[in-house]
């Protein structure tokens, strides 16, 4: 017999033609940690459910939220979407390091290794691709248009789908915790773990078809805002007068639009491996697993900058208004992200020096990988520069700005050991690699999304936050990040590997419990933030903002009302500097009390929410191969689609007496303010 013969691909001959792979086994009667995760996800879902009902509060989601194509709406939608998923995935945090600390004690921890390898694996993919990607695109989405004295997006319906569209990945994988299994091959799920052999299961198939549902509408957004920060700017708004924010969401976009893809084709090669039987990532029939290890990284190391620019537009935006100066070096900034952009592509081999790729290749790529330091370490000299001698407000963004800057240079420091091979031999695949990676992740992107949140949320709810419980929310999460990761710089340098579920030698117990004492002092934070919530809506009244610009801000977004009115602006400004509102103010800038026009909008629409709705359905035909049920949704997907292109019903005007009454009672605010 040939080796063509025995690789004859997949036997679909036992599936059931109704259900497919779905039988009662695939639910989760069998693990009582599960049993219990269902009944507590089950209740909660129930209550919420009767709340919303109670308060009748369901016509209101439906009309004013879930269709809107509002893009600050939906930027909140995303942050939401960040903030449930984020508890999901550091729930399975706060179980890795409370079995790894068990484990390293003597006592064998309270995981299966089985479910300890789904765990680590649905941790690090929510966490990238639902939690810090929801939470950046958020950000984009309600920020920028403000920033650029837009009224909108350029393609408000392809905004409300992209975002279902993400959402309907984050269901995918939410499911895989109570039907069937999700993957244990890791967050990047290499070959031959992620294979058919290897991973029999549906665990990979969640994997890949919740990110390739997630991806499409990461890249949609990614061409969306492309095109709105090209084609909408206010007048006299060039490049060169865009704020620092606007510009870095403008080179992640464009690092989206051009790494997504990838992602895109090398899971659809996984894919046709897995049900195909096809060899592009085996080491027989001509395949390569490493291959796929070039590919994902093409898309996986610009993804790092993908999460990092748009969150050093925020601390460049926050800096500056908090030190009450124009941002240091502004021009230095730009390139600085452009550069960042661009070398990003010239960095992803350093993921696998050890992979026999030869002196050459690893010298060079071990040369871009230090290069890459020299702009990002430009940025933070010109915050340093921004502060020196700046009237600085230690409000809660700003800690976590300064929070920021410490941690991120130690990450920055031990990216650049790694970047040289020799010590990357040493180091690779163990905890010292974890350490770091959270450095720049949570000492970046979350100390980020926490600045941000404070910085805008007066401007998206008109009230600010708790400033107390923001500060008590800070320190939690800064101690608690240093004794939760520190410790593991010490672990890898004394040889101890990821993925580990057991552990022989009891010298590693103290610094996994130490990690486990700082998971816990995050978990804190997390409810010192969520408090803060609480507080903050209780009470509003005392918080509330009515000027528009509680911290005296640089940038058109607070120029306008907060929340700011649906059309966003009732005159397109016009912009004459950098800081554009600072510079309003400084000349006396009067609002505009006549003159009105009717203002052209798009209509809500329901099309977003029930296309992807329906692909979410063909998502789950395609992981249990219940082929009919993927054949019908896909051809009702199509149908759909072409019968929402007859719609012509889009858009309407806003009549001039309704923008008049809306910005007289502004008018009127203001007055009475002064």
């Amino acid at each position: 017999m040939s080796l063509a013969q025995t690789h004859q691909g997949p036997d679909y001959s036992h599936l059931d033609p109704i259900f497919g792979k779905l039988s009662w086994e695939s639910l989760p009667f069998h693990e009582p940690i599960l049993v219990v995760t269902f009944a507590a996800v089950a209740f909660g879902g129930l209550a919420v459910f009767a709340l919303l009902t109670y308060f009748k509060l369901w016509g209101y989601l439906w009309n004013e939220w879930l269709i809107s194509i509002d893009h600050k709406k939906i930027g909140i939608m995303y942050m939401v979407l960040g903030l449930i998923m984020f508890v999901r995935g550091f729930a399975d945090a706060l179980m890795m390091r409370g079995h790894q600390a068990l484990a390293a004690s003597g006592a064998e921890g309270f995981l299966p290794p089985h479910h300890y390898d789904q765990i680590f694996t649905a941790h690090g993919v929510i966490m990238i691709f639902f939690v810090a990607m929801p939470f950046v695109t958020g950000l984009m989405n309600f920020v920028m248009p403000l920033q650029i004295g837009a009224r909108d997006v350029a393609f408000p319906f392809l905004n409300n789908f992209s975002f279902w569209m993400t959402v309907s990945g984050a269901v995918l994988v939410m499911l895989s915790l109570f039907v069937g299994e999700f993957s244990t091959a890791g967050w990047l799920a290499y070959p031959p773990f992620s294979g058919l052999d290897a991973s029999p299961s549906v665990g990979v198939d969640y994997y890949i078809w919740a990110l390739q549902l997630a991806g499409i509408g990461t890249t949609l957004s990614g061409i969306n805002l492309i095109v709105t920060i090209v084609k909408m700017r206010a007048p006299g708004m060039n490049y060169m007068k865009m704020p620092v924010f606007t510009w870095t969401a403008l080179c992640t976009n464009i690092l989206i639009v051009v790494t997504f893809p990838i992602l895109t084709a090398t899971l659809a090669l996984l894919t046709m491996d897995r049900y195909v039987g096809t060899h592009f990532f085996t080491s027989e029939l001509g395949g390569s697993p490493m291959m796929y290890v070039n590919l994902i990284w093409i898309w996986g190391h610009p993804e790092v900058y993908i999460l990092i620019l748009p969150i050093f537009g925020v601390f460049s935006e926050v800096v500056a208004t908090f030190c009450g100066k124009r941002l240091f070096g502004y021009t230095s900034m730009v390139y600085a992200t452009a550069v960042i952009m661009i070398l990003s592509y010239l960095v992803w081999l350093h993921h696998f020096f050890t992979m026999g790729a030869g002196a050459d290749v690893n010298s060079f790529f071990g040369i871009t990988t230090m290069v890459i330091s020299i702009p990002t370490g430009a940025k933070l000299f010109n915050w340093l520069f921004t502060m020196y001698k700046g009237r600085i407000r230690y409000e809660p963004p700003m800690l976590w700005t300064v929070g920021f800057m410490l941690t991120f240079v130690i990450g920055g420091m031990t990216g650049v050991m790694l970047a040289v091979p020799p010590a990357d031999y040493v180091l690779h695949n163990s905890l010292f690699l974890i350490a770091h990676f959270h450095n720049v992740i949570i000492g970046g992107v979350v100390f980020g999304v926490f600045a941000a949140i404070g910085y805008w949320f007066p401007k998206a709810f008109g009230f600010k936050l708790d400033a107390f419980w923001g500060k008590v929310s800070f320190w939690c999460w800064f101690v608690g990040f240093y004794l939760a990761f520190m410790p593991l710089y010490v672990l890898g340098l004394m040889g101890v590997t990821r993925r580990l579920s057991q552990f022989e030698d009891a010298a590693y117990s103290a610094y996994f419990v130490a990690a486990l004492i700082g998971a816990v002092l995050i978990a804190a934070g997390i409810a010192a933030f969520f408090m803060q919530l609480y507080v903050s809506i209780k009470n509003r009244e005392q918080l509330k903002d009515t000027t528009g610009d509680p911290w005296g801000g640089r940038t058109l977004e607070w120029s306008t009302s907060s929340p700011p009115p649906y059309y966003n602006f009732a005159f397109t400004p016009r912009v004459h500097e950098v800081d554009a509102w600072w510079h309003m103010k400084k000349v006396g800038y009067k609002r505009p009390t006549d003159g009105y026009e009717p203002i052209h909008m798009p209509h809500y629409t329901s099309t977003g929410i029930i296309l992807a709705g329906i692909l979410t359905v063909m998502g789950f035909g395609l992981i249990w191969h219940i082929w009919w049920l993927v054949v019908a949704t896909f051809i009702v997907a199509i149908a759909y689609g072409i019968g929402h292109t007859f719609n012509y019903n889009r858009d309407y005007y806003v009549p001039a007496d309704e923008v008049a009454e809306i910005e007289g009672k502004r008018t009127a605010q203001l007055a009475q303010e002064s």
